[in-house]
């Protein structure tokens, strides 16, 4: 009986250890799985995320957010043998963006209007989708597409900010909501478009829409329960009511004139980084909100925190320090673009440095300690300054101050980098850049009226409608190059400050860039292109093309024992709405993965049929036609492009049907389309403004050939 009693209890202990042992070795891409290796991604995981070179856990990969991959299977000598693992069909047209996120081949990935999925990144299938239904009349808030660049991993939870300002918890096994909240005031014009961040047990998230008339901030919630732990103002509010925090009293005297009527701007919408070791959190910050300084704050002054680096203590959200790449902000010229940590040896000495090659066109090395400037160079040809004071202040020419005439002004508001992520490689400590050289004319607008703010483009204060200063052109411009707009991928010395190389691109707008340890780069382009660079010289090595542009950067991951380089394949943006694209055709979104010796065919991207132009006799009078144009170029061109531009990622008007032409009244004044994005205009237009937009349209397609 004792002997019986004994067999069992050995039985049972037998039977306990077999269930925690499927337990843990759960099959891979099942629920309990996915449930396993999710649930372990914690403060530990995410700190020590270097020392996990097969995953991608967090936005940059670790919280230096360097982009390096410590990953060599795939090198130099094998690249070329890339083959494609597996793709996916994401369904639609539109910008996509975002970084994908892995761990233990399970990926996570956004796309347009904030949608998230779950893919088996094995195979390429879709474990779960999940659509945050944003309404669609939230479209007309964004200045720059529906895009989203990704979520956060945390403890069994996926988290995404949506278009429409919600901060969302997913059940990272089944993509069901745990909990959300709104973080913006949503009869502003605020969006969310960047990834969160995890950080000691909180999501940290910002917003977009300085544009609009809007003022920015950064706010920390609870990643288990949504309570907002602490929030940062990034501009003073009306000095009439209580400053949030003695910052915000410092940052007010550095504005003039009645800023807080206009929003002030400084939205915090994509650059975040994080040391653990200085308990330091650090945010890029946006435009000024108008875009002149002129109208925004008449008596001058430098605008904290505009176009600033801010270190905040992320136990509570307060101010450290700061540094101020372009003082005075001016121009749309944002440091929100991507921030890197690393040690540089400078001058013989190690330091810990913070890296940035913002909009203005300089790339900033920071002593990320306590906001020190260390050096700064310009990473492409700009005009609107002439150099660094040794305390770090660019030196501005007076084509940064014009208000009787516009002046060509190099870079542009869309930078000489923009969001595009940039890559640091640890071995040769070479930056890559996805930059671009282009210009624009900047130019007072007396006229303008903060009741304009509502509407896209005429929250910048500035005229660009007048002619340039051709004086100032032939004093500043007698070295800019002679082609431009262009794209080129950028090898850049940190320490030294200077260009190691460069490959040009047909176009300037290109997706970011990884870099791994056996030093190579891998970038996707707007040609189509998917490359891999051999980092030392930008030889290239690889190559396939996929028929449509890409702006994502791609990841690099481990999975049973083998390397596979992921690229998010999606043409949209905030350039891309303006311009034809330069690939034959547009099609829907794909991510496209790749291993060595990959077998899996290229999916069939067959020809679309090209619409022809639009031939209808809708006369209108010169007057009624210029007013149609000025209308069209207002409300219409920022999203459908020009006519005659037929590849655009949303329907280009010259090329509609008749019958869409006949129900543009429906369309434009009623929301007939609203669902789909196409905001109601009918407190904007009415029905002559239409009218007139018609005819425009008609007499412009005519000339269609």
């Amino acid at each position: 009986m004792h002997n019986q009693r004994l067999h069992s209890l050995i039985f049972l202990l037998y039977f306990i250890v077999f269930i925690i042992s499927c337990k843990q070795h759960a099959k891979p891409g099942t629920l309990e799985h996915i449930k396993e290796v999710t649930a372990a991604i914690d403060d530990k995981a995410l700190l020590n995320a270097d020392h996990d070179p097969g995953n991608w856990l967090s936005y940059g990969r670790n919280y230096s957010e360097d982009r390096y991959s410590p990953l060599d299977q795939v090198n130099k000598e094998n690249v070329n043998k890339l083959g494609l693992a597996w793709s996916l069909d994401l369904g639609f047209k539109r910008g996509f963006e975002a970084t994908p996120i892995v761990v233990d081949g399970i990926m996570y990935v956004t796309g347009a209007w904030s949608k998230v999925y779950a893919i088996d990144a094995r195979t390429g299938k879709l474990i779960w989708t999940y659509d945050p239904k944003v309404p669609g009349r939230f479209g007309q808030k964004t200045c720059c597409d529906v895009v989203n660049r990704g979520v956060a991993l945390y403890k069994g939870k996926v988290y995404v900010g949506t278009i429409d300002g919600r901060l969302v918890a997913l059940d990272a096994a089944e993509g069901k909501p745990v909990w959300e909240i709104w973080t913006v005031d949503t009869s502003k014009f605020y969006t969310i478009t960047g990834a969160p961040r995890v950080v000691k047990g909180n999501v940290i998230i910002g917003n977009g829409g300085a544009e609009f008339g809007v003022r920015g901030y950064i706010t920390a919630y609870d990643a288990e329960t949504g309570k907002q732990q602490w929030r940062f103002y990034t501009v003073p509010g009306n000095p009439s009511a209580p400053f949030e925090s003695k910052t915000m009293e410092m940052a007010a005297k550095t504005w003039t004139g009645e800023w807080w009527k206009y929003g002030g701007g400084g939205t915090c919408w994509d650059a975040m980084a994080y040391d653990p070791d200085l308990n330091l959190f650090y945010v890029g910050t946006g435009n000024g909100s108008p875009w002149s300084r002129h109208h925004r704050s008449p008596g001058g002054g430098d605008n904290l925190f505009l176009s600033s680096i801010v270190a905040l203590n992320p136990d509570n959200g307060e101010y450290v320090w700061h540094y101020q790449t372009t003082p005075g902000e001016n121009w749309d010229f944002t440091a929100t673009q991507p921030l890197i940590l690393a040690d540089l040896e400078i001058e013989g000495k190690m330091r810990k440095v913070i890296m940035q090659a913002p909009k203005n066109g300089f790339f900033y090395v920071i002593d990320r300690t306590n906001g020190k400037f260390i050096s700064g160079k310009p990473y492409t040809y700009i005009n609107w300054a002439k150099g660094m004071s040794p305390e770090g202040r660019p030196i501005e020419t007076e084509i940064a101050n014009m208000t009787d005439m516009n002046a060509e002004t190099f870079p542009t508001f869309d930078g000489g980098h923009n969001w595009h992520p940039m890559a640091f490689n640890k071995k040769n400590g070479l930056v890559y850049i996805p930059a671009r050289i282009s210009s624009f004319l900047y130019g007072y607008d007396s006229s303008w009226s903060y009741n304009a703010i509502k509407d896209f483009g005429s929250g910048t204060g500035w005229n660009e409608a007048r002619e340039p200063n051709p004086s100032l052109k032939n004093k500043f411009d007698k070295n800019a190059p002679a082609k431009h707009p262009q794209g080129f991928l950028l090898a850049w010395d940190p320490v030294k400050q200077k260009e190691v190389w460069r490959v040009n691109q047909s176009f300037l707008w290109n997706g970011g860039v990884v870099t791994t340890a056996a030093g190579l780069v891998f970038q996707g382009t707007a040609d189509g292109n998917l490359s891999a660079y051999d980092g030392d010289n930008g030889k290239l090595l690889w190559q396939v093309n996929v028929g449509t542009g890409v702006i994502a950067p791609p990841i690099s991951y481990l999975v049973d024992g083998v390397q596979y380089i992921s690229f998010q394949v999606g043409w949209g943006g905030s350039y891309v709405a303006l311009t034809e694209s330069i690939t034959p055709n547009i099609y829907p979104a794909h991510i496209y993965t790749f291993k060595i010796d990959g077998k899996e065919k290229m999916p069939d991207l067959k020809s679309i049929p090209q619409p022809v132009p639009l031939k209808i006799d809708y006369p209108g009078s010169q007057v009624e036609i210029t007013k149609g144009g000025y209308l069209f170029l207002q409300y219409c061109m920022p999203c459908h492009g020009e006519i005659d531009k037929k590849f655009g990622v949303l329907p280009e008007l010259g090329h509609i049907t008749k019958a869409k032409f006949d129900l543009i009244n429906d369309i434009v004044r009623k929301g007939a389309l609203e669902n789909l994005g196409m905001p109601n205009l009918g407190n904007k237009l009415t029905d002559e403004d239409v009218e007139n937009i018609k005819k425009y349209i008609s007499a412009m397609a005519k000339e269609i050939k």
